[in-house]
């Protein structure tokens, strides 16, 4: 379920339940998280080899953008707890119109920078990534160390597969060349 908007995710775990205690428990799950990250109880870290591609895609001049199930709220604390605030031109959260594998986070990005489809790829974890980025018909790198296993990528239809940080920049580079 990681990748789906909370919203989503709790209605996938209480089935039984209707919208409104949905929303319910994910305003306590926010509640209860967002006091863990003040204690310091949180830990999201990067993986190695990220800042190494993301440096490597500015220098080529690439757009970057985050399209994410977190709440702006969530994203706005890992970007600053990782020093990265203002490296990214859109950032589109669950807070705004449906999840994923919707394609309106990656639609929005793109109305938001003026970018086209064939000059956009989504970088992405799970299945729900890579749908989106075929729902919004872009094309994507999967990364086999998230949360998806690197058969289920590539049955969602990613473009490229890629097992190291360091190797996200040079995939997408090859895409948008080729």
């Amino acid at each position: 379920m990681v990748g789906l908007s909370l919203v989503e995710a709790v209605a996938l775990l209480l089935p039984q339940g209707d919208a409104a205690l949905h929303v319910a428990v994910v305003e306590s799950y926010k509640r209860a998280f967002s006091s863990a990250r003040g204690r310091g109880e949180v830990d999201e870290p990067l993986f190695p080899g990220i800042l190494d591609s993301l440096a490597a895609l500015e220098a080529a001049g690439v757009l970057l953008g985050v399209a994410t199930g977190k709440s702006r709220r969530g994203l706005d604390a890992v970007l600053k707890g990782h020093g990265l605030s203002g490296r990214f031109v859109t950032l589109q959260t669950a807070d705004v119109g449906p999840g994923k594998p919707n394609p309106h986070m990656v639609q929005r990005a793109l109305a938001e920078t003026g970018a086209d489809e064939a000059a956009t790829v989504v970088i992405g974890d799970t299945t729900y990534d890579i749908q989106m980025a075929r729902n919004a018909r872009v094309r994507s790198v999967g990364v086999s160390w998230g949360y998806h296993a690197v058969p289920e990528l590539e049955r969602a239809g990613a473009d490229r597969i890629v097992h190291r940080g360091r190797d996200v920049a040079t995939a997408v580079l090859e895409l948008l060349e080729g």
